[in-house]
């Protein structure tokens, strides 16, 4: 059950424990205009910026419903102890010292263990976080300066990282900021928790997350179903995608994954829309509290300039959004007002004929709003009025407010550059109900990620397969072990014999069909090391490669051909940091670090969602059938690698990553040809 957070995100009650840093929480209390207690605890004295001190935290006059915690980590622990004894609402523990710091060899995880029994039921945020800010009740639990200002609705963000959440604050985009929480080290109450308890508040539109790492993978689960079911969409940035220090992995599935696949994969399958950058972040989460997600991909931009249009379509090319042309009676219309010079077109240059004549704008703006498009952009920079004169300007603000509230279309003004729309014009267009976007690249990737919120809508999905954690050393397969225990869940493998010696390979491959495969035994990537033959036609070729491979193979398999294939696949599972399992689809062979083409979902994966990877693959039009070729047999691939997953399934507590690669997509069947399984002995 997620913890109550209610008293301490809005608190009436307020208690500091500390000396400059709960002076400066104090000066953001009184800036803000907190209405309700403040009770400073300082011993040392009298009183801070006027309000006066407790000598103690006996002295209190009431258990607090919020407390900020800024004295050194061994006292906060003490502190904590106290305030949960006497049912405090809750506390943000600002000190560091704690688990962060353990590879500094400082005691640091012990001591944040002491921490968590101290609260006990008591939620804390942190340690080593800012705390919060409540930009609707003018609750600044916060030691530092902020750039926000009070609000009446709005986004709320939590963050891992408390100076990156200062940054957020200070945008000048015109974003409607709710909230800001500081998770910090999340010992206690993680940022699962905390965005769900914002979600409980009716003036939150949305959420963004600023995430590190994920925790609790149930908790993020259950946050996404409730947003889903209260259609507040979640914006996240996951950090850490560049990360180079990946160990070194038996299977080829296990360095082309990574960690950022499965971040991405996990956010994509609950429905939380994942974005790069802290300004696609802001645009998108400002576009969705205006406007919320959009329906659909279907764009109209609109400009008085024939570069703003061209531009505006060469960088949506390879996006989602798609320009589809006027209606007839609607292009007639916009003919009729703009004349014989302008050609009317999506994205479309209305030239400057009209331009200043405000009623005549609204008309034809309103043409444009009146189709069905998902959204309706102009795009529009505004002079800056410290050298500029940007009064001329006022014709278009009006004509695009007016037209909206005309039709009640979704509209949003992008301006090409982030700083050419003034926070003035900002709120003058959010105040009709327009949405304003800083920045042609962040806009665009803000208008794909609304669209791709909108479609994030479904069913929930079935909870994921988490991994154990297991403290024992991985050991690897053998490639016939690992595809007789494969065949035992479903999937079909080769007929093989397996020879220690070459007078064993001489006498077991008696029984096979030519042409067989042959391949070395003892390295776990044969190709490389020159330990895989194919298309052996006969016994004397086969004893003539084998005795080839001698110095470096540790036995023998021989199989028969798989003859027939249409395409090879990759398929793979890996154990991810994450907790989940990572399930890798892509070309395999040859082509699995040339194309590095692959989709990843997590596991328990349905046949549509394997059915759906398998078709966004570049090797794609491969499978189906290219240029008058056979195509594969699509439900047989995705039996075969389902017969993958019941495996991992069936072996989570050991598995630590599989693959098979190839995966011999034929017209009739798929056939794995090599396989890997790499297990925990326990």
């Amino acid at each position: 059950m997620s913890p109550d957070l209610s008293r301490l995100l809005r608190p009436r009650s307020i208690a500091l424990f500390g000396g400059g840093w709960a002076v400066n929480v104090v000066a953001q209390l009184q800036k803000s205009g907190f209405d309700g207690d403040i009770w400073p605890v300082n011993p040392k004295r009298a009183d801070i910026l006027g309000v006066p001190c407790l000598a103690s935290i006996d002295d209190l006059p009431a258990a607090p419903d919020a407390s900020f915690i800024g004295v050194n980590r061994d006292a906060t622990v003490e502190v904590v102890r106290c305030l949960s004894d006497m049912g405090a609402g809750g506390a943000t523990c600002f000190a560091s010292g704690f688990r962060e710091s353990e590879s500094e060899g400082t005691g640091g995880s012990n001591l944040q263990d002491q921490l968590v029994a101290a609260a006990g039921p008591m939620p804390i945020l942190g340690p080593n976080c800012y705390g919060l800010i409540n930009y609707l009740d003018n609750v600044t639990l916060w030691p530092d300066q902020h750039g926000g200002l009070p609000v009446e609705s709005g986004v709320a963000i939590v963050a891992q990282s408390s100076n990156i959440a200062i940054n957020m604050t200070m945008q000048a985009r015109g974003l409607p900021i709710a909230y800001v929480v500081a998770a910090g080290n999340q010992a206690q109450t993680g940022a699962s928790d905390i965005a769900s308890a914002l979600l409980d508040d009716d003036r939150v539109s949305a959420i963004g997350l600023y995430l590190e790492g994920f925790g609790d993978i149930r908790a993020l689960e259950a946050l996404a179903a409730k947003a889903r079911a209260m259609n507040k969409p979640i914006v996240a940035i996951k950090i850490g995608r560049s990360d180079k220090a990946r160990a070194a992995t038996l299977t080829h599935t296990a360095s082309l994954a990574g960690s950022a696949a499965a971040g991405s994969a996990l956010l994509k399958r609950l429905g939380i829309v994942e974005v790069e950058t802290i300004a696609v972040f802001l645009e998108t989460l400002k576009l969705l509290h205006m406007l919320g997600p959009l329906p659909g991909a279907s764009v109209c931009s609109v400009s008085c300039s024939g570069g703003e249009a061209s531009l505006m379509a060469d960088m949506s090319a390879g996006t989602a959004l798609d320009f589809p042309e006027f209606a007839p009676a609607q292009r007639a219309e916009l003919k009729a007002e703009l004349g014989p010079i302008v050609t009317i077109a999506n994205p479309l240059d209305y030239h400057t004929f009209i331009w200043g004549d405000t009623p005549r704008m609204t008309r034809m703006f309103s043409t444009v709003m009146a189709e069905t498009f998902d959204l309706t952009v102009f795009i529009l920079d505004m002079p800056r009025a410290d050298r500029c004169d940007p009064s001329g300007y006022q014709c278009a603000v009006d004509a695009i407010i007016a037209a909206r509230a005309g039709t009640g279309a979704r509209v949003a003004v992008l301006s090409s550059l982030p700083e050419n729309m003034s926070d003035h014009f900002t709120r003058s267009f959010m105040e009709g109900g327009v949405a304003v976007l800083h920045g042609m690249t962040e806009g665009i990737l803000a208008i794909e990620t609304a669209v791709h919120a909108g479609g994030m809508s479904g069913a929930v999905p079935e909870p994921l397969l988490l991994a154990a954690d297991v403290d024992a050393v991985p050991v690897g397969l053998s490639e016939a072990k690992s595809k007789h225990a494969l065949a035992e869940y479903g999937l079909k493998v080769p007929r093989p014999v397996t020879a220690p010696s070459l007078e064993e390979l001489k006498r077991l491959s008696q029984g096979l069909a030519y042409p067989l495969a042959l391949k070395g035994l003892g390295k776990a990537h044969k190709s490389e090391a020159g330990l895989v033959v194919l298309d052996i036609e006969n016994p004397d070729a086969l004893v003539s490669q084998a005795e080839r491979m001698l110095p470096l193979a540790q036995g023998f398999l021989a199989e028969e051909m798989a003859a027939g294939g249409v395409a090879e696949l990759l398929v793979g599972v890996t154990r991810d940091a994450t907790g989940t399992f990572l399930l890798t689809l892509g070309a395999g062979g040859v082509l699995t670090e040339l194309l590095q083409d692959t989709e990843s979902l997590l596991l328990p994966a349905t046949n549509e969602d394997i059915v759906a990877a398998l078709e966004r693959l570049k090797i794609g039009p491969l499978l189906r059938g290219y240029r008058g070729k056979p195509a594969a047999d699509i439900a047989a691939i995705a039996d075969a690698v389902q017969s993958v997953c019941r495996y991992a399934e069936a072996n989570s507590n050991r598995l630590v990553e599989l693959e098979i690669n190839p995966l011999i997509a034929r017209e009739q069947d798929a056939v794995a040809v090599d396989a890997l399984i790499s297990l925990y002995e326990v």
